[in-house]
């Protein structure tokens, strides 16, 4: 069996592409639409409790009689204890103060982390993926999702992440290029490592492990799938491409940054959560670089930053807003999603000669 249809078998798709699980702006319409055109589709589920990923579930299978995947975090709650959040909250203080938002709050744990409440939920689900970014849960719970039917991926930035994901129980592994938006996906490692690009990382990920290799950064057209594929890779996971669908739950600001992003709009910041994730530059990210060594551990550092945010989404500034995106921003269309996972497959097939 080749490698794209062992895909596809354990995911029960058609096109070996998948919307990634973008907090926030992955809905249960853009998802809907991905998986009703024979993809992947996706929900960050990641801040969600046990009743809101149950509701969440229930709108997507509203929609939807096809495979999906809920996507979340498997960080441990971090300990502020030693953490002296002094320099930070200064440094943050002059734009609450712009916009009259009073005094910075305190870090803290903004969701709990996977735990036994998520747990209960997915099993009661059962969608046919869970993915898991940062590693995987203990072995017991990724046993325990396996038995009730659920396939198993999550992301590596290194070939060393992808054998330990393999080795954890992984049904396949994302090698997830350092081009890719949002947040970075490294976990065995120091969180600033992980920086291999995607046409270096994937074939390396595809001869480190056995398992389905799905691609995932930069990959914005079909000439990314298409190099994909010849990498070795059995599928491809895009996420900036489907932010600028209409089904994409993304600020018209956002919408637009990406639109007229270009290749060196980006930036991997730490700013908004405490761990590095590529987001398009702006006032923020500029101004607030020579702080990030002083940001307080992921993801306690959102509720520092999220008055900021909240407020330029609100006002419409941009320059106080976390614009994810990849690299490959320039290269989307706005089109609908379910036009644009046909249509890639179609011209990426087209490229490979099939």
């Amino acid at each position: 069996m080749d490698r794209q249809a062992a895909l596809k078998g354990l995911l029960g798709i058609e096109i070996p592409i998948i919307q990634a699980p973008m907090i926030g702006a992955s809905t249960a319409e853009l998802a809907a639409a991905v998986s009703n055109a024979g993809g992947l589709g996706s929900l960050g589920s990641a801040m969600m409790t046990g009743k809101e990923l149950r509701e969440a579930a229930a709108a997507l299978r509203g929609l939807t009689n096809q495979s999906f995947n809920l996507n979340f975090f498997t960080h441990e709650e971090p300990s502020l204890d030693g953490y002296d959040s002094g320099p930070m909250r200064k440094a943050l203080a002059p734009y609450f103060e712009e916009l009259g938002l009073g005094e910075v709050p305190q870090p803290a744990v903004p969701a709990p982390g996977f735990n036994d409440e998520t747990l209960a939920a997915l099993l009661d689900i059962r969608p046919r993926v869970a993915s898991f970014h940062f590693g995987l849960p203990a072995p017991a719970i990724v046993e325990r999702l396996k038995e009730a039917g659920i396939a198993v991926i999550a992301s590596a930035t290194t070939a060393a992440e992808a054998r330990a994901l393999e080795t954890g129980g992984a049904d396949a592994v994302i090698a997830q290029g350092h081009e890719a938006g949002g947040h970075r996906g490294t976990f065995l490692d120091h969180v600033d490592l992980g920086t291999v690009g995607t046409m270096a990382l994937v074939p390396q990920v595809v001869d480190a492990v056995r398992v389905p290799v799905i691609a995932a950064g930069g990959i914005g057209d079909a000439r990314g799938i298409a190099a994909a594929f010849m990498l070795g890779a059995a599928g491809v996971q895009l996420g900036t491409a489907y932010l600028v669908c209409p089904e994409a739950s993304v600020h018209p600001v956002h919408r637009k940054a990406l639109l007229e992003a270009s290749d060196h709009s980006t930036v991997v910041t730490k700013i908004f959560s405490g761990r590095p994730a590529r987001a398009i530059r702006n006032r923020l990210t500029e101004e607030m670089r020579w702080h990030e060594d002083g940001a307080a551990p992921f993801p306690t550092q959102r509720p520092m930053v999220a008055p900021l945010t909240s407020a330029g989404a609100k006002s419409g500034r941009a320059e106080f807003m976390q614009l994810w995106s990849g690299q490959a921003a320039a290269l989307s269309k706005a089109e609908p999603a379910a036009e644009k996972t046909a249509r890639l497959m179609r011209e990426a097939e087209a490229l490979l000669g099939k």
